[in-house]
């Protein structure tokens, strides 16, 4: 029973006893029913999975929850129930329902949206947008045309509950289920018609073409002066998405082009774009696409990088910089389905998944745009360095790293070095310890060694490591000693005398911190070795004779 963007938990305390809080309450009520509905268990703490033992819930406690949050928000729709653990202790269970047609609000005016499992404020900018969001929602399960499941493509839904059955995603209470169920199953029927998704995906190429709005792809090449020299459009509607991104992926031979790296006696093959992160990446674009907007899906390849073009922004809440922490369901069964049938990683982790395929791949992390009116995922062809790329390989081979794992490993070897700061704000991460789940293993196992403490920590790969990977390590004064950086600008002084903190840096070498400079600088100074002259920027530094 773990919190994330369906489930919360609270304690009993929230709704009973002298701090009875039933505006926090209310306000999550809020953050689900503007999102996608979920569950709030009340009288289990956040750390535990069963209520205290002895806990009860009187019927009178359920009765004013059911008559409370109504009184405090609008356009929300809750229904709590009484529930008892394995330990016997009783606790509520409070359903919120999606709300797909109004936004949600407290009764004193303010918008909420669950992100992940966190409840955030809708800013007035945004209200607009999150409108656009609910009429996403609805769109799956909207049947705007009377089509008997019956008049679908029979093609289609023969190899759809083919899929269903093959795939070992799918639970054996779906399998079990028959046809008409698995339909229902999934939304793409309601009582034997075909709701959008349904058409989406058994529908005929007529049906389909009707639609608001069909997708269709565009495949663009480009020379190195940026002009086209090649183009190949799937705008027919004549395929699912699951065709389309079987046909993206076998009809584009420029798929298979790969690098030959040397590896000791042997040449390893890498792929100037991933075939996995690919098919990542476009089937994103297929589960979580504006459906409710105009707009085709750009697959554009430039000589040093890959493009793909998706109609409309991220879902509210999600940012090109949270991309990788935060989990938003946009088109929630059109993502269930992609999943069970296993056309990409579960919602919330198809990033982590391009992020470990590149990194291991000796590539940079995709970079993801935000424009006007689209989403732009930007995959760079070349490789950081053949030896990052080494190093990832042989730690891949020999540790069999997690996925977090080797995404720490890859920034850290790629940076040369990188503070938890950084580390921190580049996986988006603002709890406590929380750097400590992404590093894992690495530590332990002396692949990844620190220096500092705190916030202050520096991670780098460790030396000798890198040495076994048959490749010499550039030097890299990031890591360099304090009594060796002492000696390194003892010697810079007796030089170059009469020398500022910037020229000094220039000389030793910029990868050290100017920061770092300046507290040894300091240190020095206050120990009699050198001594200054001028303030602030016009200071100047000189080797103190008469120590």
């Amino acid at each position: 029973m773990k919190e994330n963007s369906l489930l919360d938990k609270k304690s009993i305390a929230i709704v009973k006893g002298s701090k009875a809080n039933w505006k926090e309450l209310a306000k999550d009520c809020v953050c689900f029913a503007n999102s996608a509905g979920g569950k709030i268990i009340i009288g289990i703490e956040d750390t535990e999975s069963e209520p205290p033992k002895g806990q009860k819930v009187s019927d009178d406690l359920i009765e004013k929850v059911q008559k409370q949050i109504p009184a405090l928000t609008h356009n929300v729709g809750v229904v709590p129930v009484k529930k008892t653990a394995d330990n016997k202790a009783e606790y509520i269970e409070l359903q919120v329902f999606r709300n797909s047609q109004s936004i949600a609000s407290t009764s004193d005016g303010k918008y909420y949206m669950r992100v992940s499992d966190q409840c955030k404020p809708v800013m007035p900018d945004d209200l607009v947008r999150l409108l656009a969001e609910k009429n996403a929602f609805v769109w799956e399960e909207k049947i705007v045309r009377r089509i008997l499941i019956n008049e679908c493509d029979l093609a289609k839904y023969d190899q759809f509950l083919k899929d269903v059955n093959a795939s070992e995603r799918v639970s054996d209470f779906v399998r079990e289920m028959t046809p008409e169920e698995i339909t229902d199953y999934y939304f793409l029927t309601q009582n034997g018609i075909l709701t959008n998704l349904g058409v989406l995906w058994l529908g005929t190429r007529s049906q389909r073409a009707v639609l608001h709005y069909p997708p269709a792809v565009q495949f663009i090449k480009y020379d190195d002066n940026e002009n086209k020299i090649f183009k190949k459009v799937w705008d027919d509607h004549s395929k699912n998405p699951k065709e389309l991104i079987t046909a993206i992926l076998k009809e584009i031979p420029d798929w298979n082009e790969f690098v030959e790296v040397s590896d000791g006696i042997f040449r390893k093959n890498i792929y100037n774009y991933p075939p996995e992160a690919i098919r990542e990446i476009i089937a994103n674009a297929f589960a979580h696409r504006n459906y409710t907007m105009r707009g085709d899906i750009f697959i554009n390849l430039y000589h040093d990088r890959l493009e793909v073009h998706s109609p409309g922004l991220l879902p509210l809440g999600v940012t090109p910089s949270n991309i990788l922490s935060k989990s938003v369901q946009r088109n929630a069964l059109l993502a269930k389905l992609f999943y069970d049938l296993k056309l990409m990683e579960k919602e919330g982790s198809g990033y982590d998944k391009v992020y470990e395929l590149l990194l291991g791949s000796g590539k940079q992390v995709p970079e993801v745009i935000e424009a006007d009116d689209r989403v732009i995922v930007v995959i760079k062809k070349q490789i950081v360095s053949s030896e990052v790329l080494k190093l990832m390989d042989k730690a891949s081979q020999d540790l069999l790293l997690k996925q977090k794992e080797v995404i720490s490993l890859g920034m850290i070897a790629q940076k040369e070095g990188i503070s938890a700061i950084e580390l921190s704000k580049i996986l988006n991460i603002s709890k406590p310890n929380g750097l400590h789940y992404w590093i894992g293993r690495l530590l332990d196992l002396k692949v990844v060694l620190s220096k500092g403490k705190t916030k202050g920590t520096l991670y780098y790969v460790n030396p000798e490591f890198i040495r076994t990977t048959d490749f010499i390590e550039r030097t890299n004064l990031k890591r360099i000693e304090p009594h060796r950086l002492q000696e390194l600008i003892y010697e810079d002084l007796k030089n170059y005398p009469e020398s500022s903190i910037s020229e000094i840096n220039e000389r030793i070498g910029t990868e050290i911190k100017q920061r770092t400079l300046k507290v040894k600088l300091d240190e020095m100074l206050d120990s009699g070795l050198i001594r200054k002259e001028g303030e602030r920027k016009a200071t100047k530094y000189f080797i103190n004779i008469n120590p």
